[in-house]
């Protein structure tokens, strides 16, 4: 098997224990343990309590009773028997990629996107074609491109709705199309909806809420700030699931007990995260999008209520050499465009701690004044 380095992935591992302002990641800011305690009204001695008697054993394998049916919950018509708990997104994204794509099959996926969803069917043998993407389009979907490139053996069609690195959403009336294109040759959807669109002008439908060939994955690492627990799962149709458990096993065997009930409190008050969450974006944004107007060496789409953006960078150098050069002299890390396969762009987070952000984006006008 041969597979590319992942961009993303490789740049993080390399550069962000570096990083002094880590404006790279997409989660909204990271919860504590007693954080997630505070949400659920409970005390800290209480999770000694309720774990000091727990087995440390492998736990339920596909993710317990609870933590299905909780899961299940946040969509419109999907049973818990539709769900299998993961290692993360990036764990279910992988198993439904091996689940549907074989060598020589046809593929669509999107630019730029999460190199995953391309990268794994190319791995597999699979031919991939491209949705290209475009900040002219405000980095909408275009449906003419998928048109043009859709064929009576394709067999898969990958998403992220809302968009990693571009934070922008597929609309629902959008979405309701693609189906129909991908109905049309039976080819299945795979969406990965790690980032939920915190503003309710947003018109989002998940994939398993309207397609029968539809697959979503999603996890608690991005909107509900537990990257920690790398707890994540997929929906799928009933004539997958005994295929995607074969390629759990393979791949996880469980995620643990101790993850899984952390999870189950987590999923319990979502509203609470949830509520705490979009405070956060919402306050932060503000203060993002006021340095955007100010700083004339930058410009953004802005994302969809999402903690991800691609801001794209006015200088003479190329944005890896910029970002190489910002963490060297100012300590504010970014991932560069490069490792989306669009140059001229940085993907930033704007969800992490509220001072971290402020001084984080001074900095970056500090630099590109200097350099520019």
């Amino acid at each position: 098997m041969k597979i590319n380095n992942f961009g993303v992935e490789a740049w993080l591992n390399q550069y962000e224990t570096l990083a002094e302002y880590d404006l790279a990641q997409s989660s909204i800011s990271s919860l504590t343990v007693d954080d997630l305690y505070k949400i659920a009204d409970l005390q800290p001695m209480d999770m000694y309590h309720e774990h000091q008697n727990l087995v440390l054993d492998y736990g339920p394998i596909e993710g317990s009773t609870q933590f299905k049916k909780l899961a299940a919950g946040l969509y419109k018509n999907v049973s818990p028997d539709n769900i299998l708990q993961t290692n993360g997104a990036t764990g279910a994204n992988l198993i439904a990629v091996m689940a549907v794509v074989e060598s020589d099959d046809h593929v669509i996926s999107i630019l730029p996107t999460y190199q995953q969803l391309y990268d794994l069917p190319r791995s597999l043998g699979a031919d991939v074609d491209f949705v290209q993407l475009s900040p002219e389009n405000n980095w909408e979907f275009d449906l003419a491109q998928l048109e043009n490139l859709i064929k009576p053996e394709t067999k898969l069609i990958t998403l992220n709705n809302a968009n990693n690195p571009t934070g922008r959403i597929i609309k629902a009336d959008i979405l309701q199309q693609i189906v129909e294109i991908a109905r049309r040759v039976g080819a299945y959807i795979l969406v990965d909806e790690v980032y939920l669109p915190m503003g309710e002008q947003h018109s989002f439908n998940s994939i398993a809420d309207i397609y029968e060939r539809g697959i979503a994955t999603n996890s608690l690492s991005k909107s509900f700030s537990l990257p920690a627990l790398r707890t994540g799962w997929i929906v799928a149709p009933d004539h997958l699931m005994d295929k995607l458990r074969t390629l759990r096993d393979y791949t996880v065997i469980s995620n643990g007990s101790i993850l899984d009930n952390l999870s189950i409190l987590a999923l319990e008050h979502s509203d609470r995260i949830m509520d705490r969450n979009r405070q956060i974006l919402q306050e932060n944004l503000q203060i993002y999008t006021d340095w955007v107007q100010n700083e004339p060496h930058v410009s953004l789409i802005l994302p969809d209520d999402v903690p991800v953006s691609f801001l794209q960078i006015h200088t003479g150098v190329s944005t890896e050499k910029f970002c190489l050069g910002l963490l060297k002299e100012k300590g504010v890390l970014l991932v560069p465009g490069e490792a989306f396969e669009q140059p001229g762009f940085v993907r930033l987070g704007y969800c992490c701690e509220n001072d971290v952000l402020k001084t984080g984006l001074q900095l970056i006008s500090e630099y590109l004044n200097e350099i520019n």
